[in-house]
């Protein structure tokens, strides 16, 4: 595996016509999230490219691809990472769950329904995440980005959380689906790149996704009906450094890369958050302006607070309780004292 994804990386890194690497520069292999998403074109590919490299002034040399360029599935990268085949690796935070179950307690959804309100619960679990990262993944966490926050995306009419039941349903990380089963619809396990195809098909009728990311990679072409509560939380993008290629820099050079990560890359993409849905709902629905490019014509569905409030109540009495099964009493325990404070959530040990 190792010399396969090495070989895959260098191909990559040879196609897209990276400079030879200076003698004296400190090399990067770097693996962005997906692709086609905004989040790597306006932010990841710009700062590892261009603005990090710019700013060492020669010290470092990052060469870049991304995980689905590299046909890596999301739920491999940071194990990946972990071996040293690559030196820094982002990708969704949920995708590793299965690695780390307690890792799911970044990402709680419905407890955070504004940018503002998103970054704080980020930031109350980040000592949580950079234990898990270490501990998990021999890996240094470097930034936490957010995705926009996830929404359902349906073909077919939907009116009401309720109708979603008996639906087979897309989530975009494991406390959603669980929710969603809660909820009476059955959760189908899809990769996002698939979901179009099974959307067309009717494998399944509905699925959660940022409303930025379903824009961008065309949901709104085989969907018709756009439900904003945001079921998937906000899917925060985890950027990890490799433990033992940290461990190898100097104490100046992670000070200028955790500066440069924190000010150039993770602040610019929470900032863009707060106006993200908004503009977001523009371009899938039509209603404003589209700064992306060409509107969509979803239908917008406005969720009522009775439907809030059924949501949370599934949170907190079904969903939660088992995710506490899964993560033990000793996480739970940092998130109620971290997260949980923040949010207004606490979930009962075992």
């Amino acid at each position: 595996m190792k010399k396969m994804v090495s070989s895959l990386l260098a191909a990559s890194a040879l196609g897209a016509g990276f400079a030879a690497t200076p003698a004296f520069a400190e090399d990067l292999s770097v693996v962005g999230s997906w692709s086609s998403l905004p989040l790597y074109k306006q932010y990841e590919s710009p700062f590892w490219t261009e603005t990090f490299p710019a700013d060492s002034k020669g010290e470092f040399n990052v060469e870049m691809t991304t995980h689905d360029q590299m046909g890596i599935g999301g739920g491999d990268v940071f194990r990946i990472l972990s071996d040293g085949v690559f030196d820094v690796a982002m990708t969704v935070g949920d995708y590793a769950v299965g690695d780390a179950p307690e890792l799911e307690g970044l990402d709680v959804p419905l407890v955070a329904n504004t940018a503002a309100e998103a970054k704080a619960m980020v930031e109350a679990a980040r000592p949580m995440v950079d234990d898990i990262f270490a501990e998990r993944f021999n890996a240094k966490v470097l930034a936490v980005a957010p995705y926009p926050p996830q929404v359902v995306f349906c073909a077919g009419e939907v009116n009401t959380l309720a109708d979603l039941e008996g639906k087979k349903v897309r989530g975009s990380g494991r406390m959603t689906t669980k929710f969603l089963e809660a909820l009476g619809a059955t959760g189908v396990n899809v990769a996002f790149s698939e979901v179009p195809g099974g959307l067309e098909r009717g494998v399944i009728d509905c699925a959660v996704t940022g409303a930025g990311s379903g824009y961008s990679a065309g949901w709104w072409e085989v969907s018709d009906h756009l439900m904003t509560i945001p079921l998937g939380g906000w899917d925060p993008v985890v950027t990890a450094m490799n433990m033992d290629k940290w461990n190898s820099l100097s104490a100046d050079q992670q000070k200028f890369i955790m500066d440069e990560v924190k000010t150039k890359f993770e602040a610019p993409a929470w900032a863009s958050a707060a106006d993200a849905l908004k503009n977001d709902v523009a371009c899938l629905t039509g209603n404003g302006t589209c700064p992306a490019g060409e509107p969509a014509n979803m239908k917008l569905v406005e969720v009522s607070e009775a439907d809030v409030a059924k949501a949370k109540e599934i949170l907190t009495t079904t969903v939660l309780p088992e995710w506490a099964e899964r993560a033990g009493n000793d996480w739970v325990k940092r998130w109620n004292d971290s997260v949980g404070a923040t949010v207004g959530v606490t979930v009962p040990l075992n």
